[in-house]
């Protein structure tokens, strides 16, 4: 996304489907609302985190303006999870297609459009773009919408285009960007970010991915499947290190087996460009490429907002410092999202967003206000097979002082599994040692991201692997993996108690 001197929005390519996108999310015609004279809540950014938060409180009955610089829907809509999944399912059905005859299916004339790929990409995020319009939130929701740079004047007002809103309280929703790193001629060779490789129409017969977390695995992966040649380049000595190490192991040989050159433990000295390519200089050899994707973490938007003269500190690394409520540290103003939290996930910016609304608005001295460590957060990583993990990891329960026991099935002991032919993965479900009650788990499956939901369910509520266990699953599906690790504690609990039933069996005869 791009902004022109005459503050017109620009999403290349601006092919209808991108107007579309523009038309719903900054309208070009758009007039700023006249503002009220106060209100009780007003909101910096639409992304997930700000839309949350402005149509919650407006639909509890607040007077609510939501304040957008650029496109609303933030990340998530325009450069993030929408995008990205679009690409992604393309990539599956191509990695379908490659293994259809493991099947019995003959498929072998596969031509890949690339330019089709990224146009399907752009119709289905523009066909999304209505649910987070500007029109959308004014006339539904009776949100003021007002376009432009927000800055706090004082204690108790917000300038944006020329007017001042004031409010009773406000939250700070600006998200966070892609980082830079400070590799020698990057800048001047040129790279893409998230933020521009959607608008790519060609395919880059080279690519070079740089960093190997959740944004870059899932995308170095997606380009492979799609044609490109991809090199994943990365510091660490294995990919997604804040995954399970046996999950990311799965991860590592489906990308061997895509073709994914990795190169691990590799530090970038300097890039050139020479003609169209790129080469990047590393320690033991040079890679040329025609483009770069930096994936190396997110930096928070915290610039320019005035936040010194609120007294709100806020610094590079963590962005908004925010206590456990979402309170930054003037009361009167909240954090929320990326821009101040440690889950930069849009379900984690969800989730925060009701808890903003609830201390923002309806506690009274601190009565009834909700906890963002109460949250039981998944998250997933959607390679294939996907990653997802909630709660602790063994090394931070062992931080904690928390001793557990951990049940893990294969998913090749999983009928169904066996069936689809997708055996690469596993459930580990790990527990207070002696108890059922659930602590954490990491699942690795081709749809992890929709089995993780059961764990969370059960942790969210309370409930333990017995209830699990309890439970009838429909036959064959993937998700008994989890089921099969519940009936794994039972049998811990059975062969403790076959000492008394062997008794009572001989008693009986």
């Amino acid at each position: 996304m791009t902004q022109t001197a005459s503050d017109a929005i620009v999403v290349p390519p601006m092919d209808r489907y991108n107007q579309q996108l523009i038309d719903n999310l900054h309208p070009p015609d758009w007039k700023n609302p006249t503002p009220s004279d106060h209100y009780n809540l007003v909101v910096i950014g639409a992304g997930t985190a700000g839309l949350v938060t402005a149509a919650g409180a407006a639909l509890l009955g607040a007077k609510v303006a939501l304040i957008e610089k650029h496109l609303m829907g933030g990340d998530c809509t325009n450069v993030g999870c929408v995008p990205s999944k679009a690409m992604i399912r393309s990539a599956r059905v191509v990695a379908d297609i490659r293994r259809a005859e493991a099947y019995g299916v003959a498929a072998s004339d596969l031509s890949i459009d690339f330019g089709r790929v990224m146009e399907r990409l752009r119709q289905i995020r523009a066909t999304i773009s209505p649910h987070d319009s500007a029109k959308r939130f004014q006339t539904e929701f009776g949100v003021d919408v007002f376009f432009g740079a927000a800055k706090f004047v004082a204690s108790d007002a917000i300038e944006v285009a020329g007017e001042r809103l004031k409010f009773r309280k406000a939250a700070i929703a600006t998200g966070s960007r892609p980082a830079s790193v400070p590799i020698p001629g990057l800048e001047e060779a040129g790279y893409l970010t998230n933020e521009t490789i959607f608008q790519l129409v060609d395919r880059p017969a080279k690519l070079a991915v740089i960093g190997a977390g959740y944004i870059g695995c899932e995308l170095a992966q997606t380009f492979r499947r799609l044609g490109s040649e991809v090199v994943l380049i990365y510091r660490g000595g294995r990919i997604l290190t804040r995954e399970d190490a046996d999950a990311t192991a799965i991860v590592q040989t489906s990308f061997a087996q895509d073709g994914i050159q990795l190169r691990p433990n590799s530090q970038i000295d300097r890039v050139d460009r020479q003609g169209d390519q790129k080469i990047l200089h590393l320690q033991s050899e040079q890679i040329a490429v025609d483009e770069i994707l930096l994936s190396v973490g997110r930096s928070p938007n915290i610039e320019n907002l005035g936040l010194e003269a609120i007294g709100v500190e806020a610094n590079s690394r963590q962005g908004i410092v925010i206590n456990d409520f979402l309170q930054t540290t003037n009361p009167r103003i909240y954090g929320v999202g990326d821009v101040c939290m440690q889950w930069k996930f849009t379900h984690a910016a969800h989730a925060a967003a009701r808890i903003a609304i609830q201390n923002a608005l309806f506690s009274v001295a601190g009565i009834g206000r909700k906890r963002l460590s109460a949250l039981v957060m998944p998250s997933c990583t959607y390679t294939d097979p996907e990653v997802a993990q909630v709660g602790l990891q063994p090394h931070e329960a062992e931080a904690q002082g928390i001793a557990i026991d951990t049940f893990q099935i294969d998913l090749r002991r999983v009928d169904r599994a066996l069936i689809d032919g997708e055996t690469a993965g596993f459930a580990k479900v790990h527990v207070r040692k002696g108890t059922d009650r659930i602590v954490g788990a990491t699942i690795v499956a081709r749809h992890a991201g929709d089995l993780i939901t059961q764990i969370t369910l059960a942790m969210t509520n309370g409930l333990g692997l017995r209830a699990i266990a309890n439970t009838i699953y429909p036959y064959p599906t993937q998700a008994e993996v989890i089921r099969n690790a519940a009936d794994a504690h039972g049998m811990t609990l059975l062969q403790k108690l076959k000492p008394i039933t062997s008794r009572w069996m001989a008693w009986q005869r």
